[in-house]
């Protein structure tokens, strides 16, 4: 299959997968592509937002619309690494009768891991699961096994109670490729959810992506080409958030206390040539960037003290240095 071909159908599952989703899931549409870009980009997301914005719901749906296995990992203050990643257990041989130590395989060893309130559950277990996403493997005792491929973590967390759960260090963070933010629904879109979960609407749906279609989509990817001026767009962004940079604005040294790491452009990057080729292009624009500059940077920005007293949001930081940064690059070629 050719390039364009690849693309084509990479367009075209993007479509049937809006369309099954669209089943369950109401309204959600940018939220929905986000995560699309993520799993062709071969990222992982963190999708936030309060209570009964149907998160959980949109994972399930994603996997039944796609032919990968699934699990959810209920995550909570007891969990341990253990009970994801899986453990040895002894056996007897039946015939021998010696016994030996088997290691039976945790939920992890799936190709799309719900991981339903991940700030539920204490550092050791969330090291856990981010050592096997970064790793896309498992090693227990003197044995690595190797996850499915392809592999995804779609982590959900509430950002508003507080009580009892374990925040992400930043650190942690910056392996997820987005911070998808999840907001409440339109009153047109709350009363079609409230019409489809009260009444008799089907909401069956058959898988329409297989795991070869986001393997062929994550390696087309990588062949979109970008131009200079789009690169030096993204590291000026990027590097534009760094406080401790000799050029840093006094905004971003008033406004952020640490700022995005290389990953970030690397991502930024990759995440722009996966949405170039759903808006049917084979080239990345500025346009791309200044749509994921916020899902990719929220949760790689430390805001200051300052910032946060006077109500200032990182969405709020990132949208004033996507602006100063595309006025500067105006500029320069005025």
């Amino acid at each position: 299959m050719s390039d364009t071909a690849a693309a084509a159908t990479l367009v075209e599952g993007f479509d049937k997968l809006k369309a099954a989703l669209a089943k369950r899931i109401v309204g959600q549409d940018q939220v929905i592509e986000q995560i699309f870009i993520a799993i062709a980009a071969g990222g992982h997301s963190l999708l936030e937002g309060v209570p009964g914005l149907a998160k959980t719901l949109l994972v399930k749906s994603l996997a039944d619309a796609v032919h990968l296995s699934f699990r959810r990992i209920q995550f909570t203050p007891d969990l341990m690494p253990a009970d994801i990643t899986g453990t040895e257990i002894i056996q007897e041989d039946s015939e021998t009768g010696r016994r030996k130590l088997t290691f039976q395989p945790g939920p992890i060893f799936s190709q799309i891991i719900l991981a339903d309130e991940i700030n539920r559950t204490p550092p050791k277990t969330q090291a856990a699961l981010l050592e096997a996403m970064q790793e896309r493997s498992v090693t227990v005792g003197q044995e690595t096994f190797t996850l499915p491929k392809p592999f995804f973590v779609l982590a959900t967390q509430n950002p508003i109670e507080q009580e009892g759960t374990y925040p992400l260090p930043e650190a942690q963070k910056d392996r997820f490729l987005f911070l998808i933010k999840v907001d409440y629904p339109t009153r047109e879109d709350e009363r079609e959810i409230i019409a489809r979960t009260t009444g008799t609407i089907s909401d069956d749906i058959e898988p329409v992506l297989t795991a070869e279609d986001l393997q062929a989509a994550q390696a087309l990817a990588r062949k979109v080409p970008v131009a200079d001026h789009v690169v030096n767009f993204v590291l000026d962004l990027v590097r534009s958030t760094r406080p401790t940079e000799p050029d840093a604005s006094d905004y971003v040294k008033e406004m952020l206390s640490w700022g995005a790491g290389p990953r970030a452009s690397q991502q930024i990057v990759l995440a722009s040539k996966v949405r170039a080729l759903l808006k049917g292009r084979t080239h990345v624009t500025i346009e791309d960037v200044e749509a994921l500059a916020a899902p990719a940077l929220r949760h790689r920005l430390v805001p200051t003290f300052h910032a946060e007293a006077e109500g200032i949001t990182v969405d709020m930081i990132i949208a004033e240095l996507v602006a100063r940064t595309k006025g500067a690059a105006v500029a320069s070629h005025v």
